[in-house]
């Protein structure tokens, strides 16, 4: 999440001679992988700067249809190899793109950036990079709940032995255990919603958000210069933009968004721990591959591998948050750059981590496997120390369907409404 003024190191080379994240080249989803890759950062600074030509033409400025039509046929002929060697001598990320840019554009290298700065390309950079991403998460979330809702439904009824304290309980249902796992993700879902439509654009706000250079460039007209930014926020599709910035959007905007998706890491983890302290009971495993391997010394067991790789990134996803709010705490005044190099690992690393969580918690929820004669050998030695067997089977098969259908119809079902059209897409693990 690049800021003008970091000059990272020098581009990792592909390939197996070089560190490269296990996030992406392992686990997390092609899509999601690409919303923070280069080519879709440095492509939607382009667009950036032609919406902001198309603006300031709009306004009156001096800008040619022919300025604008090069800039359009040229916002995917990116040369990263120059852009490198620009940044190299330049030690400056955006002013390297805005020259890399004007070489493929000459005639319109004069307008572009006009009147901005880094941040206007960075900071709208990243804030549709998380929309964007929110906008991947946010079906796929709906999806796990719904295969979830699916399994509550079929074992709502199917009597199982409850836990406090990892203690044998009073009993409760398959399906009714599964509702506490679903009701937490609905959290999950609405909260994503929320901070995903409370996102607001940085919009055209000049060095230290008073707008200056533009004012200049419009002799002072300042319905021009509000114009401006109304005009590329709408050009962004986002209903708002911040009246109040500094020269960055406020980085509590960053912790908004990683609260949240740590919250729905604690929700994975809650869930795959269930799941594996189940498998070891034997009452319940997640898929197993005909192919698969449990362990190389030890064919026989069958490890719950999956839900151990949910808890591992969950783990570090719920640590993440840590970041946004060191930074948002220590940013001087109008800004410092310390916040850039933090930002370009935390904010790409969350999302790509809750990817790939979901994607897996998909797989395994699609694929769950009970075991009844398990589950009620369990029950029959612990009935004893309860009650009596049929008084309570009777209270919990009437009780235990009836919460499990009444909370899949009036809170979870309307909440997936919106995402009817995604639910029969299939989770692809990459391994």
């Amino acid at each position: 999440m690049a800021e003008g003024g970091d000059r990272g190191g020098q581009q990792a080379a592909c390939g197996h001679d070089s560190y490269r994240s296990p996030l992406a080249s392992r686990y997390a989803s092609p899509e999601m992988c690409f919303v923070f890759s280069d080519r879709y950062k440095f492509r939607t600074w382009r667009q950036l700067w032609l919406w902001l030509a198309e603006a300031e033409q709009t306004l009156g400025l001096p800008i040619t249809d022919e300025q604008i039509q090069e800039m359009k046929s040229n916002l995917d002929n990116i040369d990263f190899k120059m852009a490198a060697e620009e940044e190299k001598q330049l030690r400056h990320d955006v002013m390297a793109h805005v020259h890399t840019f004007g070489h493929c554009c000459p005639k319109a290298a004069a307008i572009i950036h006009l009147g901005a700065t880094s941040c206007y390309v960075g900071d709208n950079t990243d804030l549709i990079i998380l929309r964007n991403a929110f906008d991947l998460l946010l079906p796929k979330l709906a999806r796990v709940i719904s295969r979830l809702a699916d399994f509550a439904k079929e074992r709502a009824s199917l009597p199982t032995l409850g836990f406090t304290h990892f203690q044998p309980a009073q009993l409760t249902t398959v399906g009714k255990r599964c509702c506490l796992w679903i009701q937490d993700l609905c959290m999950d879902l609405q909260n994503l919603k929320r901070v995903r439509d409370d996102l607001r654009f940085r919009g055209v706000k000049g060095t230290t958000g008073t707008q200056a250079s533009f004012l200049q460039l419009f002799e002072g007209d300042d319905q021009k210069v509000e114009q401006l930014d109304k005009i590329v926020t709408e050009k962004a599709g986002f209903k708002r933009a911040f009246i109040i910035t500094g020269q960055t959007y406020t980085r509590k905007v960053d912790i908004e968004v990683l609260s949240v998706l740590a919250s729905l890491g604690a929700s994975v983890h809650k869930i795959c721990t269930d799941i594996r302290l189940l498998a070891n009971l034997k009452e319940m495993e997640e898929p197993f591959e005909k192919q698969q391997i449990g362990s190389s010394a030890m064919p026989y067991k069958r490890n719950p591998m999956r839900s151990e790789r949910c808890c591992s990134l969950a783990r570090h996803l719920m640590t993440l948050i840590v970041d946004p709010l060191q930074t948002a705490s220590v940013q001087w005044f109008e800004r410092t750059l310390d916040d850039s190099a933090n930002r370009r690992i935390c904010l790409a690393e969350a999302f790509l981590t809750a990817d790939t969580i979901l994607n897996t918690l998909q797989n395994i929820s699609e694929g769950l496997v009970v075991y009844p004669k398990v589950i009620e050998r369990r029950i029959r030695q612990e009935l004893p120390f309860m009650a009596t067997e049929n008084i309570i089977m009777a209270m919990v098969k009437a009780g235990g369907n009836r919460q499990v259908q009444r909370f899949l119809e009036e809170e979870v079902y309307p909440l997936l409404k919106p995402y009817e059209s995604v639910m029969k897409v299939k989770a692809e693990l990459c391994l």
